[in-house]
């Protein structure tokens, strides 16, 4: 499947994840499903895409996130490769992982196979810390449900 569909796919999964947009996450982390004759985007048309910015995308690129190559007139041409990155970034970022972190791994994905065992370490520990951050949300809602509750019983409250 085209790449933006793909991202449109995941990002209308808006009540949360679906079978549907988790299948098209894992297809779009899938560099093997990247579509060769994909028509690159400008800034304007990759940030609308992805739901960001076109200052977060310069951004990205400034931090060495993504590398947009660049046509003829100078202007950036973001491709189907770099549309997904943009996705593992802003899942990452939304999850709250650090730019320090991000670059890290960016790097390391960057230099090879070889850096796979520290790349799952990465990979680990951000999942340690959503697992936890989704633990404190879920106190943070049922502490929320319980002052409705109370709120039903008592109006002026």
């Amino acid at each position: 499947m085209a790449t933006e569909a793909l991202i449109e796919r995941i990002l209308a999964a808006s009540d949360g994840p679906s079978s549907s947009a988790i299948d098209a996450l894992h297809e779009l982390l899938d560099d093997a499903t990247i579509e060769a004759s994909a028509m690159p985007k400008s800034v304007a048309e990759a940030a609308r895409l992805v739901g960001l910015s076109t200052h977060t995308l310069r951004y990205y690129e400034q931090e060495g996130l993504v590398r947009p190559a660049r046509n003829a007139s100078g202007y950036r041409e973001y491709s189907a490769f770099d549309l997904r990155r943009l996705v593992f970034l802003t899942r990452m970022r939304l999850s709250g992982m650090t730019m320090t972190d991000l670059k890290r791994y960016i790097l390391l994905v960057e230099q090879g196979p070889s850096t796979i065992p520290e790349r799952r370490r990465i990979m680990l520990d951000q999942r340690d810390r959503i697992t936890r951050q989704i633990r404190e949300l879920d106190l943070a809602l049922e502490t929320t449900e319980y002052k409705i509750r109370v709120y039903d019983g008592h109006p002026e409250g």
